[in-house]
């Protein structure tokens, strides 16, 4: 038998074990609900203000938000209330922390003195507020107002904008003295700019190492009336991908790109581009500037000229069910090694006349012929383009299937060109459906090298297809109807 005492001992070694983690401290990092601190704008409720750990006064609020970060312990949140934040300072958040508000219409950060966000360290979240950005010195101009220099970052529900004083509003820069690890996976998820005086999104990269930025998505962001009303430099546009950056594993869906002063989405020519994916974007007006007035010349600056909805030389990027509309010299321009694949372009190059020095075309890929295949169009349509529908050339390894050319305004009477400009295109198959009367020639085929033509084409003039010189250009499969059957 167990006598009292026994029983006792027991009950009190028992009870002992029981308390220990009641009373043990638990970290952040361990615990089921990560700590979350509140800071309330000088303008928001009485109620917010006091619920809050922190109350901003209305000047220097970064130093509020700051310190709300700061003590936090590993990872945790800081929620903003409703009202406006005028910060001028740097808001820095720590590795693993979440800053949000109570979404872009009720959150507002000021940004004035250079002040701005640095995402520096991994896994941070920015979420639900909207960010205002002016008078940045010299020192700063090259930074955004949001700018993330670390990998696993994510940003989600965010509207910004900014004056003509920074490069962006948006800036993920590989910066090798802030991190020197490769930039990768982050991500933009219902995030603007609008009305800025500079880019929306600029992807770059400082410096000689780990220049390539990889596995980044977006996903229903805009970017509107960027260097509309005002610009940083001449260049500005809603989406640029690669400036000085190599990216690899790009995902961009359901975004829209509207009224920018160059190009809506951009890739510039000299940076690698791999396994880039953009699906159901959407890209209107861009191109805002007005057509260069001389020749180009490559060292003339002024005479250089985007204008695109999509602008893709010479990179790996799919476009699938995307959009140009009323963009001001190329709808799609994509080269050695672009695909699309139903595809819109209408009425590119509207609103301009004045074609001496620059020729607007729907679709257009000069050069491409250094990858095979160099360019695949497949379901694609051209939809009362101001200038050519389609202009290829300088090209091989081309492949067309479905194409639709309707209605263009075209360049001297011809609504397409297949080598007409330059006179080189071969290696290629295109099967085009073309229709319209604003021009005698629906496609032209210059000087073309082993192509094989298919299709119909729906036009009363004698020479609605048109094939001048070339060898071994198959014709046999193209049918000609009238315009009234």
């Amino acid at each position: 038998m167990i006598d009292r005492q026994n029983i006792l001992r027991l009950a009190a070694v028992l009870l002992a074990c029981c308390l220990i983690p009641a009373f043990s401290p638990v970290s952040a990092a361990g615990s089921a609900t990560p700590a979350t601190l509140t800071v309330a704008a000088s303008d928001s409720t009485e109620l917010s203000k006091n619920q809050a750990d922190y109350v901003c006064d209305g000047v220097d609020d970064q130093a509020e938000i700051q310190a709300a970060l700061s003590a936090l312990p590993d990872g945790g949140t800081v929620v903003l209330s409703d009202g406006t934040f005028n910060c001028a300072g740097v808001i820095a958040p720590a590795a693993g922390t979440t800053l949000s508000g109570q979404g872009p219409d009720a959150t507002f950060l000021k940004f004035t003195h250079d002040g701005r966000i640095n995402i520096d360290h991994e896994y941070v979240t920015l979420d639900g507020f909207h960010v205002q950005g002016n008078g940045y010195s010299s020192g700063v101009k090259w930074l955004g107002v949001m700018t993330i220099r670390a990998s696993h970052a994510k940003l989600h529900d965010i509207t910004g904008t900014a004056d003509t004083s920074i490069q962006a509003v948006y800036l993920l820069v590989h910066d090798p003295t802030v991190y020197a690890s490769t930039l990768q996976d982050v991500e933009f998820i219902n995030c603007k700019a609008v009305d800025t005086g500079t880019y929306g999104f600029l992807h770059n990269a400082w410096g000689t190492t780990n220049k390539v930025i990889k596995d980044v998505r977006y996903e229903n962001c805009q970017a509107i009336n960027c260097g509309k009303y005002g610009a940083f430099n001449p260049w500005i546009t809603g989406f640029d991908f690669a400036e000085l950056n190599d990216m690899d594993g790009l995902r961009v869906k359901d975004c829209l790109a509207e009224g920018n002063l160059e190009s809506g989405f951009h890739f510039e020519f000299d940076p690698k581009v791999t396994n880039a994916v953009l699906e159901n974007c959407t890209s209107l007006n861009n191109g805002q500037k007005p057509y260069p007035t001389r020749p180009y010349q490559q060292s003339d600056m002024s005479t250089h000229y985007f204008g695109c909805g999509y602008y893709a030389p010479n990179a790996d990027v799919t476009f699938t069910n995307c959009t140009a509309e009323g963009n001001s010299l190329y709808g799609f321009y994509a080269t050695n090694g672009g695909k699309l694949y139903n595809c819109v372009e209408k009425e590119t190059g509207a609103g301009k006349t004045d074609y001496t020095h620059r020729k607007p075309a729907g679709y257009y890929s000069i050069p491409s012929r250094s990858a095979n295949p160099a360019l695949v169009l497949e379901n694609c349509t051209s939809i009362d383009s101001h200038g050519y529908g389609l202009q290829v050339d300088l090209a091989k390894n081309i492949q067309i299937k479905n194409f639709h050319l309707e209605n263009p305004t075209g360049i001297d009477g011809k609504g397409s060109s297949f080598g007409g400009t330059n006179g080189q295109f071969g290696d290629a198959s295109v099967d085009i459906h073309a229709s319209g009367d604003r021009v005698d020639t629906l496609v032209w085929a210059k000087n073309n090298q082993n192509v094989k033509y298919t299709g119909e084409i729906t036009s009363d003039s004698a020479k609605a297809f048109l094939v001048e010189g070339g060898q071994n250009v198959q014709t046999a499969g193209m049918k000609a109807m009238p315009a009234g059957e």
